[in-house]
């Protein structure tokens, strides 16, 4: 590492450099120089990021324009530049990036209530401070990310192929995705008329991406910044929801275990517009409830595809893992359903607190 390191312009000598934290897509070091100074050094996963110099593009502006708002030095991730003034280096055909370390901060894979609200208010603080951001200067790091009558046209496909031969072992989860095809639009129409803009988002929502003040416990700083893009708030929103207002795991098999917590929304939904409520549109809020469902449905389908397709996308661990997967989020749509006057009356409600 130590070729690499010497591309950054680093306060002290490096001493160590030891494996950091519990992300899955990049590799991600913990470096301690002499003087005490601490790095995080990480290596783009270029398997699943195949543009990395616009993703760093994307990474400089957005942390430029939160650092011109935000005072604490925390609370927004700082880019180590290189000698010569980039912000990676290329080593072998790998692309590497320094941050300073957030001292005194945790970060933590489950959320009390507390917590989540605390992963709104941050999340829709980022938004806020975005607001102003010119989203078409971003890059789209993973294309159509969240184009959801594309995915649904995706499934499709994988079902018509039937690679596994799985189709006719899960006809009734299919149907249950046939028959949301209109509503597949739903944002998308809105989009293409103009009266939902494109924002800045982050687009991976959940609370591990949220770091915490160690003593406080008040959320500091958002981090994992790759998928920063320009997409729909309300998908932000939305895969929130999907992810944390769920009674169970992911890939809980007892669906008798997997319910849609109505208050755990409540809590996201005021903790989330305290802070952005005044920069989204009334179109933006009105469609909180139907990016909840809107994701928790494109990750079902997705969750499912790949399953008929063979397991060849979504890493698995077991027999029937994504098939699992996706019954539980679409457990959460049907649930969402029947809840569907709350979610509304919710956003409303917390409206009028702005």
């Amino acid at each position: 590492m130590h070729s690499v390191l010497s591309r950054f312009a680093l306060s002290g000598t490096p001493v160590s450099c030891e494996p950091y934290g519990n992300g899955h897509i990049n590799g991600t070091q913990l470096v301690v120089c002499d003087n005490g100074v601490k790095y995080i050094l990480q290596q783009i996963n270029t398997s699943v990021f195949r543009e990395p110099i616009p993703l760093m593009r994307n990474i400089e502006l957005v942390t430029a324009h939160l650092r011109r708002k935000i005072s604490n030095p925390r609370g927004v991730l700082c880019l180590v530049p290189t000698h010569d003034g980039m912000h990676y280096a290329v080593e072998d055909g790998s692309y590497w990036r320094v941050y300073d370390l957030v001292y005194d901060s945790v970060c933590y894979q489950t959320a009390t209530k507390a917590l989540f609200y605390e992963t709104a208010v941050a999340f829709g603080r980022f938004q806020n401070q975005l607001a102003d951001f010119p989203a078409e200067q971003l890059a789209e790091t993973i294309p159509h990310f969240h184009d959801t009558p594309a995915r649904y046209g995706a499934f499709v496909h994988a079902v018509a192929e039937n690679a596994s031969g799985r189709s006719a072992s899960v006809e009734p989860e299919i149907e249950f995705a046939l028959g949301r095809q209109a509503f597949t639009h739903t944002l998308t129409d809105l989009q293409a008329s103009g009266d939902l803009p494109l924002r800045v988002t982050h687009n991976d929502t959940k609370i591990n991406n949220v770091l915490f003040d160690a003593e406080t416990q008040k959320a500091l700083c958002i981090v994992d910044l790759d998928t920063v893009m320009p997409v729909l708030s309300v998908n932000d929103f939305g895969d929130a929801i999907r992810f944390g207002a769920s009674t169970a795991v992911e890939d809980e098999r007892d669906l008798s275990r997997v319910h849609f917590d109505i208050g755990l929304f409540e809590t996201y939904v005021r903790g989330y517009l305290s802070t952005c409520g005044k920069s989204l549109t009334q179109t933006e809020i009105e469609m909180l409830p139907v990016g909840a469902k809107m994701m928790t449905l494109e990750c079902g389908m997705r969750f499912l595809a790949d399953h008929i397709a063979g397991d060849v996308y979504f890493h698995i661990s077991r027999e029937n893992q994504n098939l699992d997967r996706a019954r539980t989020q679409f457990q959460l749509v049907r649930e969402m359903d029947m809840r569907w006057d709350d979610m509304r009356r919710i956003v409303k409600e917390a409206v009028l607190h702005l």
